[in-house]
């Protein structure tokens, strides 16, 4: 059994192409949990046989139950990062959430300024990037404020565990439309006319290191962040989860240092001692000499 590279097959119409049963549901929403930490709720049951029912079908399997020994098998392997990539909703946008980056170019950026032309090394995170629109809002709001920013030691980790968006987000080139959201006058500053589209210009492109990164898994950065970008990314994990996760975030970020994560998301129990909150949603980190 080999998977096609074709991303596109067409579903015939009507219900009940591939039946799931609750148990083959729960079984599957656990080998999820247990990959990526992801918590597929009970409302997540028509996404998942929507979105996985064309891996079945690509795949020349005939039941869920077929797929799921599939999954488990030596020949699986890669089916498992195809599967996360499916069922994980990549919902973004430039400016997202557009007071985290005003807070960011009016609070925080001049401080990374003054600090890398000291010649400190600067690093910004941007934690669940899908396809590459946190990043690069972020590094034109950099570049607008900072153009010799190349000159010095100052870059931005994009991660995501959906190879599909990592791919989308290192060609850099997105419809006018989706470019539309930025702030006037940056998307004519920062990118170039590709056809139809508009791609980002390769020396904003150079300061951003795209990688693939399961939050779950080890992480293998040796140094510490000056900023980190987390947004409606942990409203997909268990209450257990966030906890450390965020205990790896503390772990990960320099003393008075920055957290922005989503609109619905909150920070709680231990974490509290390690950040205070400074604005909408946005916090910084005071670790007080002990992490979490």
């Amino acid at each position: 059994m080999s998977a096609s590279a074709s991303r596109s097959v067409d579903i015939p119409a009507g219900n009940g192409l591939f039946e799931l049963s609750q148990d083959q549901f729960n079984e599957i929403t656990a080998f999820v949990q247990r990959e990526c930490g992801i918590h597929l709720t009970s409302a997540k049951f028509g996404l998942v046989v929507s979105r996985l029912q064309k891996r079945i079908l690509i795949l020349k399997l005939n039941s869920f139950a077929e797929y799921i020994k599939y999954l488990k098998s030596k020949s699986g392997k890669h089916e498992i990062e195809e599967m996360i990539s499916r069922i994980t909703t990549n919902v973004t946008s430039f400016n997202r959430e557009a007071h985290h980056f005003d807070h960011f170019g009016k609070n925080v950026l001049p401080g990374l300024i003054d600090s890398a032309r000291s010649g400190n090394t600067v690093r910004l995170w941007s934690a669940g990037c899908s396809d590459g629109r946190e990043p690069y809002t972020l590094a034109c709001v950099i570049f607008d404020a900072f153009p010799d920013v190349k000159k010095y030691d100052f870059r931005i980790l994009a991660t995501d565990i959906d190879k599909h968006s990592l791919a989308k987000a290192r060609s850099g080139e997105y419809p006018r439309d989706q470019v539309a959201g930025l702030p006037s006058g940056l998307a004519e500053r920062w990118f170039d006319n590709a056809g139809s589209n508009l791609k980002i210009k390769n020396e904003v492109r150079s300061i951003i290191h795209f990688n693939s990164l399961n939050l779950m898994s080890s992480w293998p950065m040796k140094k510490k962040f000056d900023v980190i970008f987390c947004r409606n990314v942990m409203i997909y994990f268990a209450t257990e989860v966030q906890a450390r996760l965020l205990d790896k975030f503390s772990q990960n970020l320099k003393s008075g240092c920055h957290l922005y994560i989503g609109h619905s998301e909150r920070i709680e129990g231990a974490a509290n001692a390690v950040f205070r909150q400074v604005g909408v949603t946005t916090y910084i980190h005071e670790p007080g000499g002990s992490e979490i």
